[in-house]
């Protein structure tokens, strides 16, 4: 899919500078760009890296840097060998001599966009390396292909081009009367030739600047760490009360599979009762390959392949939503719909870790994780709310009465190995059989309606000194009491987890909400509950702060170079304010999109979000305006002079 993107995108470049430039000067990019990107994967190979989703997204995200400075040689040139008076070579050489300063000031200027992306901690740390140093890599090597075999190419297939001039004693003045020269001319003049509307223009800016930003508080552009991931298959993973028995799990599960089976981008479906299925990338994280009880199930469905169907994955779970949980309600289950996720690795999308002072117990815990729990259930949208408790359950310990014991000659050791055969079986012997190459186990365990209460246990015959057989129940006491409850600790602090997931809503917004909710409402008194944890929103806020970080030692890298090559300490600013102008269409590019293509789905919102890959993509729309600021400007002053 990635490569098909890359190809799709070098090809509507290419198409867009044949309409633009024409087909000679497309042909020049269209073969600067796989020279430029070949290069760079060469260098991946020398270093070790592998090509990969990461690697291949680069090449994509680079790719608007990597025609801009092939398209700013072949149009230069191309103006100087039309109009010049240098012969094609002189022109050739001329136009590349003029622009070279600003190619290479640009240039220099992206890989101080990148390179702090080095520097991004935590988990998205391995995932933006790879971007900054290939994209960087892929410009340097666009660069030198811009001042080598762009010019020689270019010269090639222009110098016998009817309108080129061969030489001219007199330089003929560049063409005026384009369109493109027309209809820029009404937008600029009005504003150079009035100094009310250069004003005007600059408030307007301003109020335009501000409206992303309002789009971003107001909730308008919902944020997300990373977009949904279009897969074939998704998880069904249930709960059912715990001491159900595997039938009655089977059972409930054969109803998901009746509704299943009308779903038409199904094609199949894998259901594991009582056991885990086969460990992925979510069954090691959420640690579902853990589960194992006659109480859990788990149901694999596969969905027909991407290109056959008009729903994106997350958008069929978003129909379907509804109905699984009306099943699951009905039966008494709780359900949880599994998405495999582009990433993070995290425990669930909403976690809220419930920790308390020294001297709380752990079911005051449990109480402020009941607490939690009711302002999930609250909150539109948050689904699939768990937690990491047990139900509550009783326990019978047979204490043994060692007198009676004692006069039967029956030792402690013995009535316990009795009651761990009855309960989990033995294997005392093997068989071997003809077609076999390994031996048997022969598994003895009571039968089910033997050992499945206190009065059937107590009538176990023990077998004591004298080789008489006496009941159980003759020599221990049954002892009722509660089942403690399994304690977690993290950084050697106990705490219960309280687990969610989104549906059709950002979780960052939902958690500021709860966050909110629990100041009016607060936790129990010695508890506290802390978000920043093992769910997204800690990530979240790392990867975009990391990434702010990241964005402002560019802006200041590029500010410092701007000024040793300007001389200059208000012309960077000058040719930077190009930068948070990107705003004013990124995010209400997204605001649109929602606007557009947004639509509900299954009484859920589905929105665009606007995901640390925006950001990503924002960080080189800043280098590619730049570039254009640094040779607009450069040519500017040569005029001026």
């Amino acid at each position: 899919e990635l490569l098909g993107s890359l190809a799709f995108a070098i090809v509507s470049v290419v198409i867009l500078l044949a309409f633009s430039l024409g087909w000679r000067e497309a042909l020049v990019v269209a073969l600067a760009v796989p020279i430029s990107f070949s290069l760079a994967l060469f260098v991946n190979y020398l270093f070790g890296y592998t090509i990969n989703r990461v690697t291949l997204f680069a090449l994509i995200l680079s790719l608007g840097l990597v025609v801009d400075d092939p398209i700013t040689n072949v149009d230069n040139i191309q103006r100087h060998m039309f109009t010049g008076k240098r012969g094609t070579i002189g022109n050739v050489l001329f136009a590349v001599n003029e622009v070279l300063p600003p190619v290479i000031m640009s240039t220099i200027a992206i890989i101080i966009s990148f390179t702090p992306l080095f520097f991004i901690t935590g988990m998205m740390g391995p995932y933006m390396a790879p971007m900054a140093s290939n994209v960087p890599m892929t410009v340097i090597f666009s660069t030198l292909c811009a001042l080598t075999i762009v010019p020689w190419m270019t010269h090639l297939l222009l110098k016998n081009h009817p309108g080129v001039e061969q030489e001219s004693n007199g330089e003929k003045p560049a063409a005026t009367d384009g369109r493109i020269h027309r209809l820029y001319r009404a937008i600029v003049a009005p504003f150079l030739a009035s100094r009310a509307r250069r004003y005007g223009l600059l408030i307007a800016i301003i109020i335009l600047l501000l409206i992303p930003v309002g789009l971003a508080m107001f909730r308008l552009v919902p944020l997300k760490m990373l977009p949904f991931d279009n897969k074939n298959e998704f998880q069904i993973v249930m709960d059912m009360p715990e001491g159900t028995s595997l039938e009655a799990t089977d059972a409930v599960v054969r109803r998901f599979e009746e509704y299943l089976r009308t779903v038409p981008e199904m094609t199949s479906y894998v259901t594991y009762t009582g056991m885990a299925s086969p460990i992925d990338f979510n069954g090691l994280v959420r640690h579902y390959y853990l589960r194992k009880g006659p109480h859990l199930a788990d149901i694999r469905v596969n969905l027909v392949n991407k290109d056959r169907r008009a729903q994106q994955s997350h958008a069929i779970v978003l129909r379907l939503r509804k109905d699984l949980e009306k099943i699951a309600a009905d039966n008494g289950a709780d359900i949880k719909l599994v998405e495999t996720p582009p990433g993070p690795p995290v425990l669930s999308t909403l976690v809220a870790e419930i920790y308390g002072n020294k001297d709380v117990s752990y079911r005051q815990l449990i109480a402020g994780a009941a607490h939690v729990k009711t302002i999930m259930a609250k909150e539109p949208f948050v689904t699939d709310i768990d937690d990491t408790t047990e139900a509550d359950r009783q326990r019978i310990d047979f204490v043994v009465d060692k007198e009676k014991a004692a006069l039967h000659g029956v030792s402690t050791q013995q009535i316990i190995q009795t009651l761990r055969i009855a309960l989990s079986g033995d294997t005392p012997a093997t068989v071997h059989l003809p077609m076999e190459r390994q031996s048997l186990m022969v598994r003895a365990i009571l039968p089910r309606q033997k050992r499945s209460g206190e009065v059937e246990l107590g009538q176990i015959p023990v077998k004591t000194a004298t080789g008489a057989m006496v009941p159980l129940a003759e020599l221990v006491t049954p002892v009722h009491a509660a089942q403690p409850q399994p304690i977690y600790h993290k950084n050697l602090e106990r705490v219960v987890f309280v687990t969610g997931e989104m549906a059709g809503r950002a979780p960052g917004e939902a958690v500021l909400d709860m966050m909110k909710q629990l100041r009016s409402d607060p936790m129990p008194e010695g508890t506290r509950a802390q978000w920043a944890g093992e769910g997204e929103w800690k990530i979240t806020l790392r990867v975009f702060r990391d990434m702010g970080i990241a964005f402002a030692a560019a802006l200041t890298g590029i500010y410092i170079l701007l000024i040793v090559q300007t001389g200059s300490f208000f012309m960077p600013l000058l040719i930077m304010m190009a930068i948070p102008l990107t705003l004013i269409g990124a995010m209400p590019g997204f605001w649109l999109l929602n606007l557009v293509t947004g639509h509900p789905v299954g009484g859920f919102d589905n929105p665009v979000f606007f995901t640390a890959t925006g950001m990503i993509g924002m960080i080189a729309l800043g280098g590619i305006v730049i570039r254009n600021a640094l040779v607009l400007i450069e040519f500017i002053q040569e005029a001026v002079k």
